[in-house]
């Protein structure tokens, strides 16, 4: 039976419908937030896989294009692989529910949220977000929820909740922050250099929003939720744990102290892997299954030794397996113009963490096209990250960007867009390539880095530099030690890991992913403020290479000319089907065809703004040249020399210049009477006429008669 459940949320209507839809589904709602519908929808696998070593949870946040109106561009009129927008939204789902999952619980999870229609200024990634706690929490899936989130903006100083489009566009604040009744475990903004406490008070600002949508669900929940299912786990003795304790633990002890991070891991799985193989030597007599089960069960013991004892050593020793304090940066290094053909390289080092990056500017036709449920419908500046597997000494897969790229990518894109200059102050494409190509913690900041330094040496205008730099946190009960530059151990088996990106002035990005149930104001405060020392060392080193960025581009990179004609015009200078700038582009260029890589790039804007693209500024004249004579307005009882490029019985064609032409009739061809045109003129003639402007239907007329006449007179 359907049920309706609706709450004035800040101002707005957020109505939840049950029992309709999706019903033979395990847990499923409609959430209806203005004219946004998600139908977010909850399924669990009978049967676990006891001894997998992972959680088997998928969210997928499927996108309609029919939502917004939109058929999908392309061969294809359906809706392929996800956008990258869609495969975010999955992830901020993802994040916060993960760690609410009971710890054994192995059983396969799918949460798919689909976006049936989208009001821009509602969101649909929020409202998927409330729909997969609430479907979850109503179903017989074990979740220690409800969770919820929130968007957060800052519009003339004062704090909204999820903001109109409009009031995105005027807010220096972009924030998603989500989380439990408790605390906050889950951060993902953008913002325009923004103090640190201004941050750490929208982030509080939204929690309290946050409450306000978890109580709703709990009276949902208390109404209509289904009892818990009962699952299987997989059963560890105190005896195994304690044997494998006495093998292992003084071993691992020792080998978490080592300080490089290869000998480490390689000491590491050493250990682990003696220990294994005595297991199995001495339980060969058992069957396949037995053996496999009692190997997975050793191999958590020996997870859970390592966890505690690196939780002892930085929590209470206050000790780094590397040696460094607690706020300590692990050394850097930096270089730039390592690439001597691309448009900007540098390469960026932080310990055992390494990124190359790369910048490409490419004219503002060449924007990526957005074909998504947002607003924007394309986007000039791009950051790409690439983690090849040989970062981190391994094999393994190599194909299309998974969710960590593009997670990662889109996070260094956002910090470094909030310094990107307008495209009237620099009217490029932008695309930053990050290469990983070393990995030992937080590469998606060192990304950041070495994207900054690139811009700089590419010539694009930054407003100023960024850094980024990754927080980490070790809880021990009620004590904890927060990390500046967390390495990856500290990451895995750490408790958060906090990543800021800003300038000298304030943060432009933050991302926060925790792994216990949150976290509080004490531990946000304490993580923010290292972060911002670090950062402002980091942007020393940054500065200290590129003190700003260069005042050209690359001799490789195309240069521009800009210029403003008539709006009107814009029609004359493409021509019939593009006619006339593919000629313009063919010889100004002396090329074959307008995609040669050598052809000049120009851009019509809708505004009357010519932007014109090639590497040798000759060629750039004569484009802007020809464009200019063809919008070039004649002006009336003004004399010019022309061109015959058409002969008629009532008159003949003259070309002033290129794409302007006039009719001199036969009337006005001669002093005297003329019967035929050919008698007087011929194709390719020069000759003077003078223009008496344009008739009611744009024609231009002209006259050679009276240009004689003024000859005469002046002679």
């Amino acid at each position: 039976m359907k049920k309706v459940y609706e709450l004035d949320f800040r101002g707005r209507k957020l109505v939840i419908e049950t029992g309709q839809l999706a019903k033979q589904a395990h847990g499923s709602v409609l959430v209806r937030y203005g004219d946004t519908v998600v139908l977010s929808a909850a399924v669990v696998s009978k049967n676990a896989n006891l001894l997998s070593d992972f959680f088997p949870l998928q969210v997928l946040y499927e996108e309609k294009l029919y939502s917004v109106g939109k058929i999908p561009g392309g061969f294809i009129k359906r809706e392929g692989r996800p956008t990258e927008n869609a495969t975010l939204g999955a992830r901020m789902i993802d994040r916060p529910m993960r760690p609410l999952f009971p710890e054994g619980f192995k059983n396969e999870v799918q949460i798919v949220n689909t976006i049936l229609s989208v009001d821009q200024d509602n969101s649909p990634e929020m409202s998927a977000l409330l729909g997969s706690s609430l479907a979850t929490c109503i179903s017989k899936i074990p979740f220690n929820g409800p969770i919820a989130g929130v968007k957060v903006g800052r519009v003339d100083g004062k704090f909204v909740i999820n903001p109109t489009a409009k009031e995105v566009e005027l807010s220096d604040i972009d924030l998603v922050v989500a989380g439990t009744k408790e605390a906050i475990n889950m951060v993902e903004a953008g913002a325009k250099e923004v103090s640190e406490e201004d941050m750490l008070e929208a982030l509080l600002f939204g929690h309290e929003a946050i409450k306000e949508l978890i109580t709703f669900q709990e009276k949902i929940i208390e109404e209509i939720g289904q009892e818990k299912m009962d699952y299987d786990v997989l059963e560890i003795t105190e005896t195994l744990k304690q044997e494998v304790t006495d093998l292992a633990s003084d071993k691992l002890n020792e080998a978490l102290r080592i300080k490089d991070k290869i000998e480490k891991y390689e000491t590491i799985d050493k250990i682990k892997e003696e220990i294994v193989t005595k297991y199995e030597t001495e339980n060969e007599h058992l069957k396949d299954l037995e053996l496999k089960e009692l190997i997975t069960k050793v191999k958590l013991v020996l997870e859970e030794i390592e966890y505690e004892i690196f939780r002892k050593i930085v929590v209470k020793e206050k000790t780094r397996a590397d040696g460094r304090a607690m706020d300590e940066i692990r050394p850097l290094s930096t270089d730039i113009d390592l690439l001597p053909r691309t448009h900007g390289s540098a390469l960026f080092t932080r310990g055992q963490t390494q990124s190359l990056s790369v910048v490409t500017l490419g004219a503002l036709g060449e924007h990526q096209v957005l074909d998504g449920l947002g607003l924007e419908d394309g986007k000039r500046f791009m950051l790409h990250y690439n983690f090849p597997q040989f970062s981190v000494g391994e094999t393994g897969r190599y194909g299309s960007p998974g969710r960590r790229e593009i997670g990662h990518g889109a996070l260094g894109e956002r910090a470094l867009a909030q310094v990107i200059p307008s495209e009237e102050e620099f009217p490029y494409t932008i695309r930053v390539v990050s290469e990983i190509l070393e990995s030992n913690g937080s590469s998606s900041q060192a990304s950041i880095c070495a994207g900054c330094m690139a811009l700089m040496a590419a010539g694009v205008p930054i407003k100023a530099p960024v850094a980024g730099i990754a927080m980490g946190l070790i809880t021990d009960g009620d004590d904890y030690t927060v990390l500046t530059d967390i390495q990856g151990m500290e990451d895995h088996l750490g408790d958060m890991d906090f990543k800021v990106a800003g300038t000298k002035d304030g943060i432009c990005a933050l991302q926060m992913d925790i792994k216990i149930k949150g976290i509080n104001k004490e531990i946000l405060s304490q993580a923010l403020i290292q972060a911002k020392k670090a950062r402002l060392q980091i942007l020393d080193v940054i500065t200290s290479q590129i003190k700003e960025p260069r005042k050209e581009v690359s001799k490789y990179a195309p240069k521009t000319m800009i210029f403003n004609i008539d709006p009107n015009k814009i029609k004359e200078v493409i021509g019939r089907g593009g006619e006339m700038i593919t000629k313009i582009i063919l010889e100004a260029s002396n090329v074959n065809a307008v995609n040669d890589i050598n052809a000049v790039k120009v851009d019509l804007e809708d505004d009357g703004r010519v932007i014109i693209y090639h590497s040798d500024a000759d060629v750039i004249e004569r484009t802007a040249n020809m464009i200019k004579d063809i919008v070039k307005e004649v002006e009336p009882n003004v004399i010019y020399t022309g061109k015959v490029v058409k002969v008629e019985d009532f008159g003949c064609f003259v070309e002033l210049w290129p794409g302007c032409e006039g009719l001199v009739h036969v009337s006005h061809l001669d002093t005297k009477r003329v019967e035929k045109p050919s008698d007087i003129v011929k194709v390719g003639d020069e000759i003077l006429v003078k223009s008496l402007g344009y008739d009611k239907r744009g024609r231009l007329n002209l006259s050679r008669k009276l240009a004689l006449k003024k000859e005469d007179k002046n002679g």
